[in-house]
């Protein structure tokens, strides 16, 4: 990917959103059903929220255009957890979902070059709930 499109927000909104519909294919693969998408509150923004056996599942989708899959993954800091965690806490509120089994995932969608179809890696239960989050506070 040339880095002048990389900098344009038409062309990074294009290709998130493309990456996210790849994600949400994934995981209707799995058996989950799609709750939402790009679900805003005051917090931010939930990429995904599925649904599989009960479980509520939060779905922080990062992607590339190059070939390295660890690096999307990587960019999921601890900052970007706490904040994953108060959204999560937030919808599950929201939506009268505090009593269900819920998990925060994080899927890496990378598109090399020349490829039509894109490398998903999946991560499930990425990391702990983080912050007062954990506690349901």
């Amino acid at each position: 990917m040339a880095q002048s499109l990389a900098r344009k927000p038409w062309w990074r909104r294009w290709f998130g959103n493309r990456s996210e519909r790849a994600a949400a294919r994934f995981l209707r693969r799995l058996g989950c059903r799609i709750l939402a998408r790009n679900y805003r509150c005051p917090h931010g923004e939930l990429d995904l929220v599925a649904e599989q056996g009960g479980c509520i599942i939060f779905v922080e989708v990062r992607s590339t255009g190059g070939d390295d899959p660890e690096r999307p993954a990587l960019s999921v800091d601890d900052a970007k957890q706490r904040r994953l965690t108060r959204l999560a806490l937030h919808y599950l509120r929201q939506n009268h979902l505090l009593d269900r089994p819920a998990r925060i995932d994080v899927i890496t969608v990378t598109w090399p070059a020349n490829q039509r179809e894109p490398r998903i890696d999946h991560y499930p239960q990425a990391f702990e709930a983080v912050g007062r989050g954990q506690m349901y506070s």
